[in-house]
Order: structure tokens, then C-alpha cells, then sequence
């Protein structure tokens, strides 16, 4: 007997009918279903003016924070100082020497310490040095600036060592001859730990503002998907691991785009500044924070495409996400303010050394074979975690009407 013919609308049906009740079973001919979810995230994201605005004022920011901070270095300090007399007015000079490349110190003799303080309160000096006996004041109005204060601190000190030199019959080298302390460093590194700390804190920052933003994008389009039940259409066409994949993969690229932008931008504009002598170490570490960036954010984004998974609402989708985002907070802290012990410790901590690393590594030698340890325990755990994200969110997405839990999400059948 031969089988009973199926109308084309019959057809249709069962083949939907047998793609949602099998968790998405792939009925489509499009051979990348992942690939074109990823494609339209992408192309959602590339078309919505607020995007590309944000991006653009980002840039902007970021050029102009460096142009800004060039600029301010580049600026000549001079500091008036009002003296009583010639003495004073020798060793305000000579504090000149202890100033920046580019500062200068423009003395005024207003003939008597009253004169001098005067000039202070009438705003004419920065500061009236004075010498009363063998004391010496620096008086300022509310404050003496600080570069100011201990250049003159410094002048006062070598004249008066100077003068006492002369009244012992000996010579200022020989009073200090042996005084001198040299440091030798084992360990030795050139880099400067003040610029090591800028680039560290920039890439927390970074890290930070894209796992949140891209993050939260991921987790509110699946719970919009899930509250319009537009996911059990996609579903009937799409298996439901490639819905997940794809909005992972699209929003990953977008971050990556978004982070090397900001970090080209950055490092362009360092190249206008006193800091493109350091370019060098900043680049070997900001292409490794970019590979441990591109690792660390796929596992995050997976689970928060989950978390959208298992909310019905956005209250629930923020309760859910606190274990991520004490996640994201402590990799960005560690990376913005640890050191010694600490970050040692934090590099090899799976995703939080998505930042401790690559930080670590401006501030010290940090051997290969721990740097590539370090990523493979990272793609280990970026694995595990898709894997981990995959199975619940097969589960949770088609689960309307209440929020579920990870250990629920698990039970339900697929």
C-alpha cells in the first residue's frame, strides 16, 4: 500500500510543528543559521543612530582627553616670587633649577617683607620668600603651589648647606661625599609605573563599558524575543542553540570593532604627546588584552543571553544578573587599582585575568608560557561556559510566563 500524499500546507506544518517540539530541529535551507542571526544583530546595531553616535562621541573624547593632557604638558609654569632683598632673591632664582624642563620663576623685589607680603594679597606673586635671621618663610595667599613650594624648599636647603660650608672651611662635596644612596633593582623595568597604571585603568574601563553595554543588549533583545514570542517562529526556522550563537558571535564582533577603535584612537593620540617614547610597551600589551578581551567577552555574552533566557520580565533579568556583573566589577577593580600580590594572584583567575593580565604585564615581566597558560585556562572556561549557556538556554528561551532558575532551567526537557 503506498503512503498517504501530504498537501503542501500539511507539509509546512509538521515541519514547524516537529522544529519547535524538538528544541529547534534545523529545517531551513540556509546553511549557517548562526551566521545570519549574527549578520542581522550586526546589522541592528550598525543602523540604530544612537549606536554610531556614541561611538563617534567616544572617539571624540578619548582624541580629545589626549590633546587636551599634550597641550597642558606642553604649557610653560612661570611663578612670581616676591622677595625682601638680593639674598632672597638668589635662591628664588636658583630654585628655577629644580622646576620642570619648561618652568620658569619670575622674581619681584619689593624691597621689605611687609612690601612682599603685600604683593602676595594683592595677587601680583604666587608666593613672597623671606629671610628673618636664619629662618626663612614662604608665604602664599591660601596655598603655595606645590612644584613651587619644594623647588624653593630645595634652593633654601643647598644655600644654606652652602653657607655653612663656608663658615666651617669646607666645601659642600665634602660635607656629603658618601651620602649618596644608589639604587639596584634585580628585577629591573623601564617602563613608568604612572603610565602602566593610565593604560590599566583605560583597559578596565574598557573591558568594563563593553561587558555591560553589549551585555545587557544581548540580555534585553532574547527577553524581548521571549516576551513577543517572536523566539517560537525564529525557532520553527532556526534551531534554537544557533538564536543563541548567533546574537553571541554578532554582539562579540561589535565589542572587538568597538575596542580596537577606542584603542587605535588612543594610541594614535599618545603619538602627539611627551608618552610615544612608551608606545612600545603598550602595544605588546594591548594586543594581548585584545586576545584575552576577545576570549573573556564570548563566555560573558553567552551568559547573559542566558539570563535574558531565563527572565520574564526586566525586573527578573536584573536580579538574575547579579553574579555576572560582580564578575565584570571585580575584573574591572582589580584591573583599575590592584598591584603586587594581588594582581599576581588575579592574572590567573579565569576571565578575571581578562584584565589583571594584560595590566600585569605593563608593570612587569611576565613570562610566556604564563601568559599562554593563563588564555588556555581562559578558552577552557569561555568552553565550558557556552557549553553550560547552550544547554539552559535550549531549555528557558520557549518557557513563558514565569523566571527560572539555572537548577530549573536544567530540569526542563528540550
Amino acid at each position: 500500500m503506498s503512503a498517504p500524499v501530504q498537501s503542501p500546507a500539511e507539509t509546512r506544518t509538521s515541519a514547524a510543528g516537529s522544529g519547535a517540539a524538538g528544541g529547534g530541529a534545523h529545517s531551513s535551507p540556509v546553511a549557517r543559521p548562526w551566521l545570519t542571526v549574527a549578520l542581522r544583530e550586526m546589522a541592528v546595531k550598525l543602523t540604530d543612530r544612537n549606536y554610531i553616535i556614541g561611538i563617534v562621541v567616544t572617539v571624540a573624547m578619548i582624541a580629545g582627553a589626549s590633546v587636551f593632557s599634550a597641550w597642558m604638558n606642553s604649557r610653560t609654569a612661570e611663578y612670581v616670587v616676591a622677595v625682601a632683598g638680593a639674598e632672597e632673591a638668589t635662591v628664588a632664582q636658583a630654585g628655577e633649577a629644580f622646576l620642570g624642563e619648561d618652568d620658569v620663576i619670575a622674581v619681584i623685589d619689593s624691597g621689605s617683607p611687609e612690601a612682599a607680603r603685600q604683593a602676595v594679597e594683592d595677587g601680583e606673586a604666587e608666593a613672597a620668600l623671606i629671610r628673618d635671621g636664619q629662618d626663612w618663610t614662604l608665604t602664599g595667599l591660601s596655598d603655595v603651589p606645590e612644584n613651587l613650594r619644594a623647588a624653593l624648599t630645595q634652593a633654601v636647603s643647598a644655600e644654606t648647606m652652602a653657607a655653612n660650608a663656608a663658615a666651617a672651611g669646607t666645601t659642600v662635596d665634602e660635607l656629603t661625599a658618601g651620602s649618596e644612596l644608589t639604587v639596584d633593582l634585580l628585577e629591573s623595568d623601564s617602563e613608568d609605573p604612572f603610565i602602566a597604571r593610565i593604560v590599566g585603568f583605560a583597559f578596565a574601563f574598557l573591558f568594563y563599558m563593553a561587558a555591560i553595554m553589549f551585555g545587557m543588549t544581548i540580555a534585553t533583545s532574547v527577553l524581548e524575543e521571549k516576551q513577543n514570542r517572536v523566539v517560537e517562529i525564529l525557532a520553527t526556522a532556526v534551531p534554537i542553540r544557533h538564536l543563541l550563537m548567533g546574537k553571541v558571535i554578532g554582539n562579540s564582533v561589535l565589542a572587538f570593532a568597538q575596542i580596537i577603535i577606542f584603542a587605535a584612537t588612543g594610541l594614535l593620540a599618545l603619538t602627539f604627546t611627551d608618552l610615544v617614547a612608551d608606545i612600545g610597551f603598550i602595544l605588546t600589551s594591548a594586543g594581548w588584552f585584545m586576545v584575552f578581551f576577545a576570549v573573556g567577552f564570548f563566555a560573558l555574552a553567552a551568559v547573559w543571553g542566558v539570563l535574558g533566557s531565563m527572565a520574564s520580565r526586566t525586573e527578573d533579568l536584573n536580579s538574575n544578573s547579579t553574579p555576572v556583573m560582580m564578575v565584570i566589577f571585580l575584573a574591572t577593580f582589580i584591573g583599575a587599582f590592584a598591584s603586587g600580590t594581588i594582581l599576581t594572584v588575579a592574572s590567573y583567575v579565569p576571565l578575571v585575568s581578562t584584565t589583571a593580565m594584560p595590566i600585569r604585564m605593563l608593570s612587569e615581566s611576565v613570562p610566556l608560557w604564563q601568559v599562554l597558560l593563563v588564555l588556555a585556562g581562559n578558552v577552557l572556561t569561555a568552553y565550558l561556559l557556552v557549553r553550560l549557556a547552550a544547554a539552559v538556554y535550549q531549555r528557558a528561551v520557549l518557557q513563558s510566563g514565569t523566571a527560572l532558575g539555572w537548577r530549573q532551567a536544567l530540569r526542563v526537557e528540550t
